[in-house]
């Protein structure tokens, strides 16, 4: 039997993949910023689908902020993301990304001019669809990113109200 961790790893990487060249074929067909916006209409929807995933896996009850804080550990364990919680209140999450795995794909394949206007059409796509499966009001923004040159990215949760 196969370890875990192999499984795991051969997963995670047609994952990453299966995005890149996806992307990449719809841009080589429809030009990039097709391509682009068929990205967020995708990630709209699998955020959804990862968020609903993980409340199953770790049996969330509840759908509270930090319910989600909980879920997005998951997602940020299963791609591989460094990161540390700043802060959590019941009403307010402060997450430090010190490194992120879709960063360093696209800057691994030559792409990394393009990686402000992704991650501004995706990270806020992305985080802001797994945020709305625990709760509309929670507010979602990325005020400093490392594909904008800083030296890390930080996501605010926020529940508004």
């Amino acid at each position: 039997m196969l370890d875990d961790r192999i499984i795991a790893e051969y997963l995670r990487r047609s994952y990453f993949s299966v995005d890149g060249l996806w992307f990449v074929k719809v841009e080589e067909q429809h030009g990039f910023d097709e391509a682009l916006q068929l990205d967020v209409e995708v990630w709209r929807i699998l955020a959804k689908i990862q968020a609903r995933k993980a409340c199953e896996l770790l049996n969330l009850k509840t759908r509270t902020l930090t319910d989600l804080a909980a879920a997005l550990a998951l997602k940020f364990a299963a791609e591989q993301y460094e990161y540390r919680v700043v802060s959590q209140a019941p009403d307010k999450v402060e997450i430090e990304i010190a490194a992120c795995t879709w960063l360093e794909l696209l800057e691994k394949s030559g792409r990394s001019h393009l990686s402000a206007q992704v991650a501004e059409a995706i990270c806020p796509t992305d985080f802001t669809a797994w945020a709305k499966e625990f709760d509309k009001g929670i507010a979602v923004s990325l005020p400093e990113r490392m594909c904008n040159g800083e030296h890390g990215c930080r996501l605010l949760l926020k529940v508004s109200g």
